[in-house]
């Protein structure tokens, strides 16, 4: 599944509040597939957390969205806004 399809699955199967341990037991085994191909369950990235209660779904996918490992960030370093580093054979005094 990918990480954006999570917030229908905790919109449409949970009723909240409700606790990362109910979050945990209903999801956890949920595979989320990262852009590389590598795959984490939700109970991992949820370990991550230190919530207790989630109040609504929208505060789950924050906690999942906020807790993913580097798998998941897209081109590291990447700056669509220019170049903003030094060119190599320039020499800035």
């Amino acid at each position: 599944m990918r990480i954006t399809e999570t917030r229908k699955l905790f919109t449409e199967s949970c009723e909240y509040p409700t606790d990362a341990a109910a979050v945990t037991d209903a999801f956890g085994d949920v595979e989320i597939e990262a852009p590389t191909g590598d795959t984490t369950t939700v109970e991992t990235v949820l370990a991550r957390s230190n919530e207790t209660t989630y109040r609504s779904a929208d505060a789950v996918y924050t906690a999942m969205m906020s807790n993913v490992d580097e798998t998941f960030i897209g081109r590291k370093y990447y700056d669509d806004r220019g170049d903003n580093q030094p060119h190599p054979n320039r020499s800035w005094q």
